[in-house]
């Protein structure tokens, strides 16, 4: 499968990126085990996680995903052949949160205790912490690189302005960069991306890997009405598409699936893939069915015209429009 390069870190990707936020939660070891022994028998290599996952589950208190992945590698012996990215700065409750320097480098060693690895792939600022420095959060990266516990840095939910800050910094210190950006990204929720971060990340040449690539499962076509919402755990969160621009989008995939014989999550997918700024959205599967859905998307060329389609249909008023209204 052909890799794309992570920013200027050198690591090479393929193009879509398996989510872990589902392993321990709505896939159980055994479960998640063969969905990972699919995943790379497909040529794929990028996975993502955190040590907050998953916290929102009773009885959780972050780490279960982490854990899982650790016991897959140490079974599976194909720790080399993975990208692992994991992620730190949220609240783990009862325990702390941020980007301090004291909180990375203690949940660092447990990120690498519980994944059993020596060393973390892509390591992520979650979240952004107003009460850190950032030149604190970004000397203990630098000390964490130089240890050769983390090869690249990466930050999630990151304003623009914060990526900035935090590159010159960098970029002042000799320390290294944030080398991509995990934002909300998908064919339904474009402004923030596509007005304030994208120019951003197109200019230092960032990798960006989007999670919710299939809007909380809304773009795989599976809820079209509210009584649809309760066909899966997370399909609460699906709620807020069901409108006109939602169903219009719909409407689209099913009109390029159909055109291409594929699926709306596929079309969803290779969409994300297509634009020039995306290195590899993030997806996550519940099952090795689920999963090889996903995985057909590597392979689905989008032309010019479904793009334009898919892109009209999705279409959304620029922020400053609205405000001026």
């Amino acid at each position: 499968m052909k890799k794309r390069q992570l920013g200027n870190s050198g690591i090479q990707v393929a193009p879509l990126m398996l989510g872990g936020n589902v392993f321990g939660w709505t896939a159980d070891e055994p479960t998640s085990f063969k969905i990972l022994d699919t995943f790379v028998a497909a040529g794929l290599n990028f996975i993502d996680t955190a040590d907050s996952y998953s916290t929102w589950v009773s009885g959780h208190s972050g780490g279960e995903s982490e854990t899982i992945i650790g016991n897959w590698f140490k079974r599976s012996g194909k720790r080399d052949q993975i990208i692992i990215a994991t992620k730190v700065g949220s609240e783990l409750p009862g325990q702390g949160k941020g980007l301090s320097r004291a909180w990375i480098m203690r949940q660092a060693e447990a990120s690498l205790k519980r994944l059993q690895t020596d060393y973390i792939d892509l390591y992520q600022s979650h979240r952004d912490d107003p009460n850190t420095p950032v030149d604190e959060t970004l000397e203990a990266y630098a000390q964490l690189v130089q240890q050769g516990k983390v090869r690249v840095i990466g930050c999630s939910n990151f304003t623009a302005e914060r990526i900035q800050e935090s590159l010159a910094a960098s970029h002042k210190h000799s320390w290294p960069r944030y080398e991509s950006l995990q934002p909300n990204y998908n064919l339904y929720e474009r402004a923030p991306y596509e007005s304030t971060l994208e120019p951003v990340v197109l200019q230092e040449k960032m990798g960006v890997i989007p999670y919710y690539s299939l809007a909380s499962g809304f773009l795989t076509g599976k809820y079209r009405s509210e009584a649809d919402l309760s066909k899966s755990p997370r399909g609460q969160a699906a709620k807020k598409y069901l409108n006109d621009r939602g169903f219009r989008i719909l409407q689209a995939l099913d009109q390029v699936a159909e055109k291409r014989q594929a699926t709306p999550a596929q079309v969803a997918l290779a969409w994300l893939m297509a634009r020039p700024s995306i290195t590899a959205p993030i997806a996550s599967a519940t099952s090795v069915q689920q999963l090889n859905d996903l995985i057909r998307a590597t392979q689905l060329e989008l032309d010019r015209a479904s793009i334009e389609l898919l892109n009209k249909a999705g279409a959304y008023e620029e922020p400053e429009k609205r405000i001026a209204s």
